[in-house]
């Protein structure tokens, strides 16, 4: 039993890496918005280097998990296969596709309709990539992981956090957006998260063993929940309250909201890694 922190290589690579590709998509769906400002789209690939630090520190949480690298590329002799060898590929895809558009865009070396089209595959190859997280926890023998809330889980830590990411990299950059959407989706996710903590708790109730009940897992399994979703709450509130004041966010507003909102998703993803129960010792009720 535990909050599942022995995890803390995965739990990083899957919260970095599912807002990373939030971040790029909304970022990126800016940039090709701003046509007719060359400097501008400038300014945003410049600032999109963030993210790929934070995908290449990801990157490396999840090598000390396999032990070393060789053994990450071991595992890509099963794409295909392995459900474990598809993440990786596909992240390492979307790190190369994306990092390649990113590097060849900052030397202004890429024609622009390439560029355009290079950046959507990017995007859509981070989209795959939480898709194959998702896929990799989807197991049968383990009741508590496999169903639909591991999936919207996911994916909802990318529509959460990328849209603020996102946002601290253009304001960064000085380009002003319509960033109500963006935030919009982000509550609107945190919205759908609550939703899903509540339906999940409902159902690990009904998950046992003749010696457990999935909910003992983590015994503070409820009160994380309502730590996380407030932290989550608050690090929205430092994006979303000047925008409700027609104010522009600052800088150090964001960074702090970036902060929180990661805080409350890495407890989250600490709180799935904790809920691990296998079956022969478990049954769904």
């Amino acid at each position: 039993m535990g909050n599942g922190w022995h995890e803390w290589p995965l739990v990083l690579f899957t919260v970095l890496g599912q807002c990373v590709a939030g971040g790029l998509i909304v970022s990126g769906i800016v940039w090709m918005n701003a046509n007719d400002d060359r400097i501008g789209q400038v300014r945003i690939v410049r600032s999109q280097v963030l993210l790929w630090v934070l995908m290449g520190m990801g990157f490396i949480a999840s090598m000390m998990h396999l032990g070393s690298p060789l053994r990450a590329f071991n595992s890509l002799n099963r794409v295909g296969a392995s459900a474990l060898s598809n993440e990786i590929a596909a992240g390492s895809l979307f790190f190369a596709v994306g990092g390649f558009w990113w590097l060849v865009s900052w030397l202004g070396k890429m024609p622009a309709t390439i560029s355009r089209i290079w950046l959507a595959i990017s995007m859509l190859l981070g989209v795959l990539f939480v898709w194959a997280m998702t896929r990799v926890y989807q197991i049968d023998t383990v009741p508590t992981w496999h169903n639909g809330y591991t999936t919207a889980a996911f994916f909802l830590t990318m529509l959460v956090g990328g849209p603020l990411l996102a946002a601290l990299l253009l304001r960064l950059a000085g380009i002003r957006f319509r960033a109500s959407r963006f935030a919009a989706l982000s509550v609107a996710a945190f919205i759908a998260s609550i939703a899903v903590v509540m339906l999940q708790s409902q159902q690990l109730g009904e998950i046992h063993s003749s010696v457990q009940q999935a909910v003992a897992l983590v015994p503070d399994y409820a009160m994380l929940q309502v730590v996380r979703l407030l932290l989550v709450a608050l690090g929205l509130g430092c994006w979303i309250c000047p925008l409700v004041m027609r104010k522009q966010p600052q800088v150090l507003s964001l960074l702090l909201g970036i902060v929180l909102v990661a805080a409350g998703e890495v407890i989250g993803r600490g709180l799935f890694y904790g809920l691990h129960m296998t079956v022969g010792v478990a049954v769904a009720g």
